[in-house]
């Protein structure tokens, strides 16, 4: 993070960038009227001219403004105070930053008092949060062109100040997670291997959490001939990292986690057209997401035992790899027929998922993976997909993805889908007919569930190559850390 974010009492600054919220209506508070008068003016007159309502994202920039010392002066409109929600807050913090982002000058934020749906203090710390997210950028492997010096310091000036300082120190924690997670989907494959995503984490442990790695020769005493099937081909080893923080009494069972980790999918000999295959780096979403969860419950010390498990391979077709037609056994016992080496993610989960609740009993599971092109020709990129055997978890999961911003849409299951994963030589087989393809899916993996609740998040269309937004400008979103970290927050702690 290179943006300082403080937060101070109600003032206005003197010198750098200072950004004015002003609600619909265009009325200006207190502060921003007292310095429209000594401007003589200029801000009300600057509206009047744009015909400035305050309508949510309407901005414009006053340069140099007279009779003060100012760099700028930049008006955004909020919309209707009334109902402003946590990623409308976000959301304006993030377009303030992109207002300012060619300036390296000091930047405050006048959040005056303003009766709306969220406090003062909330307002804040979510503005706060939208400006953090705005500012990360990924461009370590540049060495020449990068993007403009933005600010580095932004004051949010707010009338709650202690609360506001509390308030965004938890929110603080998520955007860390949330960061965590887009840092791994941006790098490429060939330096996030299996093995260097696993040793990064390892560097979870400064902040409490218990991490292990499993080795292909452990997972295979395990039984797990899914999940190793489908590396066998790559001369990368596979790799299981299971991590827990434990933050309740020990008698409370755990929350888990899972997240698909295939750190490039080439489909295998089943394998991918060209066009696009550089976008596979991202098919560890679900891994990235879970380690960025794991990564702000633990920063916030979050009163819940959790559990994360990352299934890594790299699925290539190498002299090694599985074939179209080989029969698999899985950890569960159970024998897959692989119809489509390509279908390959289903067939790491299949083995986490029974590894999680064979071993640690969780309350519940939450498997996450960008794991099937037809839920995006469903719902697009503004949803990921859900199934569940649980109507409890997918209330919940749905409310909560509505307020913060992380959309969820319940997708069906029933036992016409799971019978088309049926095979005469196997248990089952890895894919299903041309319909229905992620509800298919979702079948395959509910048969190494064993009944305990669980949730299926299809985030292919989330968590890479997702559109920008005044919050998210790179190519990585990082979706899911808040969904389950605010999940966690409001139901198990």
């Amino acid at each position: 993070m290179s943006l300082a974010i403080s937060f101070t009492a109600e003032k206005t600054p003197t010198k750098g960038s200072l950004i004015i919220a002003v609600a619909e209506g265009g009325k200006l508070a207190p502060l921003a009227k007292a310095l429209d008068k000594t401007t003589g003016g200029a801000i009300s007159q600057a509206m009047k001219v744009k015909k400035f309502t305050g309508a949510a994202g309407a901005s414009f920039t006053l340069l140099a403004p007279s009779k003060t010392t100012l760099d700028r002066i930049v008006v955004i409109g909020l919309g209707d105070p009334k109902k402003l929600g946590n990623t409308d807050a976000e959301k304006f913090g993030g377009t303030a930053l992109g207002a300012v982002e060619k300036t390296d000058a000091p930047v405050t934020l006048l959040l005056e008092p303003m009766r709306g749906a969220l406090t003062a203090a909330d307002f804040a710390a979510r503005a706060a949060t939208g400006a953090m997210l705005r500012d990360y950028k990924f461009e370590i492997y540049k060495t020449v062109k990068k993007s403009a010096a933005g600010p580095k310091k932004l004051t949010i000036a707010t009338s709650e100040l202690t609360a506001a300082r509390k308030a965004f120190a938890e929110l603080k924690a998520i955007a860390e997670g949330t960061i965590v997670a887009r840092d791994l989907v941006n790098e490429p494959a060939n330096i996030l291997t299996p093995a260097e995503f696993a040793k990064r984490a390892k560097t979870l442990t400064k902040l409490g959490v218990k991490v292990e790695v499993l080795s292909e020769a452990q997972m295979k005493k395990l039984g797990m001939g899914s999940l190793l099937g489908v590396g066998q081909g790559s001369k990368q080893p596979s790799q299981m990292v299971v991590m827990q923080w434990n933050g309740a009494a020990k008698s409370k069972k755990p929350v888990a986690f899972i997240g698909k980790g295939v750190c490039f999918d080439t489909g295998g000999i089943s394998i991918k057209p060209a066009g696009g295959m550089e976008d596979m780096k991202g098919d560890m979403g679900g891994a990235a997401a879970v380690t960025g969860l794991m990564h702000a419950l633990a920063s916030r010390k979050a009163k819940v035992n959790a559990v994360g498990v990352l299934g890594l391979v790299e699925n290539m077709p190498g002299s090694n790899a599985q074939r179209p037609g080989d029969i698999v056994t899985s950890m569960s016992g159970q024998t897959i027929e692989v119809l489509n080496t390509d279908a390959e993610g289903r067939l790491v989960l299949a083995d986490a998922l029974w590894y999680t609740q064979k071993r640690f009993k969780p309350q519940f599971m939450i498997d996450l993976a960008t794991l099937t092109g037809a839920i995006m020709v469903a719902l697009g990129q503004e949803y990921a997909g859900l199934f569940s055997n649980s109507d409890e978890l997918s209330e919940r999961l749905t409310a909560i993805g509505n307020a913060e911003g992380e959309k969820v849409w319940r997708m069906p299951m029933c036992e016409t889908f799971d019978k088309m994963i049926d095979t005469p030589n196997a248990d089952m087989k890895n894919i299903g007919a041309r319909y229905a393809g992620s509800s298919t899916a979702a079948q395959f993996l509910q048969r190494f569930t064993n009944n305990v609740p669980w949730v299926h998040l299809d985030i292919a269309g989330t968590a890479m190559g997702s559109p920008k937004t005044a919050i998210s400008r790179t190519w990585a979103s990082g979706y899911g850390v808040r969904l389950l970290d605010r999940l966690v927050k409001a139901h198990y702690e």
